[in-house]
Parts: structure tokens; C-alpha cells; sequence
């Protein structure tokens, strides 16, 4: 069998969803589980957390019926709300609550026959012009399903562009335009994702969302020890070789030798989710000890170089997770945790 393993350690999950709450005041928190839990399993994430989490939020409603009928009870939020009205009676049927961030999302939802009132989010756009009402909107939208008989409650919601960059201001006046609409329209909010959880108080209040903190990688980049990495994502060396100086390594021998080197061939590659661009130097761990990547990665393989003497045969190599920090592998490939995470596929996954 293919030797590429993604442990998943659902402690760690616990473990950071408690730290989250923690930093968030004690207040509400959903566990965010959206791209199948940013590629770590959606279903075994939230049955881990089942009895901390306040709720899930998923993007769509198609990963909010899997949650339910695996046996999830909780809230869930659909971030995206619906794509088609006839969406609604899904959401209806499967008591899920959602998004509303434009007005035909709005319009369709109170021409529903709901069988239960329903809590929707109503979105602002304080300023990522993504999605949602723009603030001079808000307040009538915000009108129109509180006073429908099938709207059972509203929560406000935004989402913020810098919140990951604090020397921003962005954020700061997202925050501004968000609470000057807001004052006078009551209910719930949730404003902090795990970036702004950790670099603004201010929106530590309601309904956080616990996303990417929540497996254990700081959004802010580096390292944080106040998270466990959930994903350990290991592979084999399953062959070797000695190449003398001046030998070039892998497709457009991109790479030469400027010494006799060994070569470690992995079991990993681009079609499994490692990033092709990760240039030679790009870290990985060799039974524990630091190395790197040589020469370009292919789509189903990678060559590392072997300069301890244990590093043999066999030895596993960390792709990322407790040595190999993903934010670096990220950094060295010009793109972000986020998506490298999300592309883990043909791994084994191993919950533990």
C-alpha cells in the first residue's frame, strides 16, 4: 500500500477548540468544518467536537446534510446561504440555518412555507465587496425578516478581509461601519474568525467562528504554540541513491548537484496535494530531523535530500505537521495553509 498517511489528531482539534473559547471570552463559538473541515474530514471533526462546539458552519447546504445525517444535531450555518430557492426547503427539512447576503436570498427565503420559524444570519458587507448588504441596506433587510412570522431569530454577521494583517486598518473600519448600523438593531452578532479573535477584543462577543486555529495553523502566519497541529502528514523514502557533483535532480533538471549528495525518493507529489511549486529547500522532517526538498516535485513522487546517517530506506518522511510547521511549506511555495489543506487527497486518513 501507498505509504502516504494524514494523521489526524482529533485531541488536538478538542484541544484548540477550547483554547478558541477561551480567547473568544467564553462566548459562543461555531466550529467551522466547511471544504470537509479544511480537508481534514468534516463528518469525524464535528462528531469530535459534538459535545463543545455551540455549532457547525459549513459553505453550502449539500456539507450541511452530510453533517445531519451523520447524526449531527447541533446549529449549523451555511455561509453561503442557498444557491436556488428550492434550496430552502432542504434547509427547512434539515433545520439548518443560513446566510442571507443579498436580496433574491432574502426575497425567497420569506416567500418559503416554512414549517418552523427559521434563525437567519443576515450578512453586512462592511467592506470586503464580497458578499452581503451594503451598510445603507442593512437596516431594511434586517426589518423585513424580523418582522416575518417565519423568522425565528437574526443574527448579524460580517467577514473580515485583514483581519489576518493587524498593521491593516481595514479591519479596524470594517469593525466601525459594522457597529455604527448595527447599534440599534438587536440580536446576536458574530463578527470574529480566528484571526480576529486573536488580534481584536473588540470582536470578541457573540458567535465566534473557529476556522483555521481551529486545526492547529496560525492565520497570521509562522508558528503559534497556542495550537496543536491537527494534520501530520507523513510519507516513506521507498528509494536511494548516491549522485555524484554536477548530477541534475527531476523534471528541467531544475536542480544540480554541487557536491555528491543523497537522494531520497518520497512517495508524495502534486496529484496528492503538495504544492509542485515547492522549490529545493522547502523543509520536510526525515525521522524527526529537519531537511528539504530537491529538484521539482512530481505529480506523484519527490526527492529530499538524506544527510543523516539514519535517514535510510523506509524512513518516514513529515510532510508537514508537529516538525514541519504547514505555514512554511506554504511560504516556500508562494501560497497559503489554507490551500494546501484543502488539497490533501490519496492520503490514508488515520484518525486518532
Amino acid at each position: 500500500m501507498r505509504p502516504l498517511v494524514a494523521h489526524i489528531r482529533l485531541n488536538h482539534l478538542r484541544d484548540n477548540f477550547l483554547a478558541l473559547k477561551q480567547m473568544h471570552g467564553g462566548g459562543k463559538m461555531l466550529a467551522v468544518v466547511k471544504a470537509n473541515a479544511y480537508g481534514h474530514g468534516a463528518v469525524r471533526c464535528a462528531q469530535a467536537l459534538a459535545d463543545m462546539a455551540d455549532g457547525f458552519a459549513v459553505a453550502c447546504i449539500s456539507e450541511a446534510v452530510q453533517l445531519r445525517e451523520a447524526g449531527i444535531q447541533l446549529p449549523i450555518v451555511m455561509l453561503e446561504g442557498v444557491f436556488a430557492a428550492e434550496e430552502y426547503a432542504l434547509a427547512d427539512r434539515y433545520q439548518l440555518w443560513p446566510v442571507v447576503g443579498n436580496l433574491w436570498q432574502l426575497e425567497t427565503l420569506l416567500a418559503h412555507d416554512w414549517q418552523k420559524p427559521v434563525t437567519v444570519w443576515l450578512k453586512m458587507d462592511s467592506g470586503m465587496h464580497r458578499t452581503g448588504f451594503f451598510p445603507h441596506d442593512y437596516a431594511p433587510a434586517y426589518q423585513a425578516l424580523a418582522q416575518s412570522d417565519k423568522v425565528a431569530d437574526v443574527v448579524k454577521i460580517t467577514h473580515f478581509a485583514c483581519a489576518d494583517e493587524p498593521m491593516k486598518t481595514m479591519t479596524a473600519e470594517q469593525i466601525h461601519a459594522f457597529e455604527m448600523v448595527c447599534a440599534n438593531l438587536p440580536g446576536e452578532v458574530s463578527l470574529a474568525n480566528s484571526a480576529a479573535m486573536m488580534a481584536y477584543p473588540q470582536t470578541q462577543c457573540g458567535w465566534g467562528r473557529a476556522g483555521l486555529a481551529l486545526y492547529g495553523i496560525s492565520p497570521m502566519g509562522g508558528t503559534d504554540s497556542r495550537f496543536k497541529p491537527v494534520m501530520r502528514l507523513v510519507s516513506k523514502v521507498f528509494g536511494e541513491r548516491v549522485l555524484q557533483m554536477g548530477e541534475p535532480i527531476g523534471y528541467g533538471a531544475s536542480f544540480v548537484t554541487n557536491r555528491s549528495t543523497r537522494v531520497g525518493l518520497v512517495a508524495c507529489g502534486y496529484a496528492d496535494g503538495y504544492p509542485r511549486r515547492a522549490a529545493t529547500g522547502t523543509p520536510v522532517a526525515i525521522n524527526g530531523v529537519r531537511s528539504n526538498v530537491l529538484g521539482r516535485v512530481s505529480m506523484d513522487m519527490m526527492t529530499v535530500q538524506l544527510d543523516d546517517h539514519r535517514q535510510l530506506l523506509g524512513s518516514e518522511v513529515e510532510l508537514w505537521g508537529d516538525v514541519v510547521n504547514v505555514n512554511e511549506v506554504a511560504a516556500a511555495a508562494g501560497t497559503i495553509a489554507y490551500e494546501l489543506l484543502c488539497n490533501v487527497k490519496r492520503a490514508e486518513m488515520v484518525y486518532e
